[in-house]
């Protein structure tokens, strides 16, 4: 098969690699589409986020929808040819955080894209079965890899928990804040501020779901969810928040240091948290999707084949207007 290979540093190659197999109770998928998440992107860059870092040809991609190709041995969930979505993260199901429901904090998932693990930038993926979901006809293959972000948004707004009547505000409207405030709407909220410096970005706030959106707004809100990884936009998050509200950080770009102005949060009784990926939300992205109540391809700005995966993954530097690049491996 044809995968999309990360050698070092800006050194992308696409290269011809044998195809994966499915083990037990795997089935073994045919990639349709990949999402270019920030978190390639920064792998592409600067080889590494944190602790993870890329030390030998990798392939990266986590957002991916296909069809399934082949089932392992005990695989029974799915038949061949049926169209799926990937829930990229793989936890090991013993951890305390496994047994509790809180998987996505488990310290040994096999996460797509996650050194050293490959991910879905190549023609073929083998998944445990329990993380691979069935596409209604509804869905479409962009929309199914979309679940992976949606289900970032979904999450956040389950850990600031969001319900009906509360007015949030995002701040940052890349991908998952654009999806943030679809599932803050699909949640209840009957106003949602959006806060961001790419006016085409909040346009298309605008366009799916946003009440109010501009480089600040003048808004009061129950929820803060913040994706822009922007120290500043935090505290004037936080500022924003009326008595008693809830912040949830999404953003990965903050270092050990970010100040968080203590005062205000003991002062107004606020409940700071972060997030981390998602844990139990595919079924009702998916739900979601189906039912019209969330519109995933509205983000996408580009669609291009594996041969250019590496301008995808330029695209965001390179193009003001790019919000979402698709790769299609096939």
């Amino acid at each position: 098969m044809k995968a999309a290979v990360l050698h070092a540093v800006g050194d992308l190659r696409l290269e011809e690699r044998a195809d994966p197999v499915a083990g037990p109770r795997e089935v073994l998928i045919e990639i349709a589409v990949v999402g270019v998440c920030g978190s390639d992107v920064h792998y592409y860059e600067h080889g590494r986020i944190g602790p993870r870092v890329v030390r030998g040809p990798h392939v990266l991609g986590h957002e991916a929808s296909g069809r399934v190709a082949a089932l392992g041995e005990g695989a029974s969930k799915h038949a061949v040819g049926d169209r799926v979505a990937l829930e990229p993260g793989v936890p090991c199901g013993r951890c305390r955080e496994c047994r509790s429901g809180r998987y996505n904090l488990c310290r040994d998932v096999k996460f797509l894209g996650a050194p050293p693990i490959d991910g879905a930038f190549r023609r073929f993926v083998a998944l445990h079965e329990d993380f691979v979901f069935t596409l209604p006809d509804s869905v479409s293959d962009a929309a199914g890899a979309l679940l992976e972000p949606l289900s970032v948004g979904l999450w956040a707004c389950r850990r600031a928990g969001v319900t009906v009547g509360d007015r949030v505000l995002v701040t940052g409207a890349g991908p998952i804040g654009l999806l943030a405030v679809q599932a803050a709407r699909a949640s209840g909220a009957v106003e949602i501020a959006v806060t961001d410096l790419n006016p085409r970005r909040l346009e298309l706030a605008l366009r799916t779901g946003a009440t109010v959106a501009g480089e600040s707004v003048d808004f009061e809100a129950d929820v803060l969810i913040e994706c822009s990884g922007a120290p500043a936009a935090l505290a004037a998050g936080l500022r924003a928040l009326a008595p008693a509200g809830r912040a949830v950080i999404v953003a990965m770009g903050y270092d050990g240091e970010t100040a968080v102005p203590l005062a205000l949060l003991q002062g107004r009784e606020l409940w700071l948290s972060g997030t981390f990926r998602y844990a139990g939300t595919y079924p009702d992205a998916i739900s979601l999707a189906a039912s019209g109540a969330v519109d995933l391809e509205a983000i996408v700005t580009g669609r291009v084949g594996l041969e250019d995966t590496e301008a995808a993954l330029r695209a965001g530097r390179e193009d003001p207007d790019s919000v979402k690049v698709l790769v299609t491996p096939r």
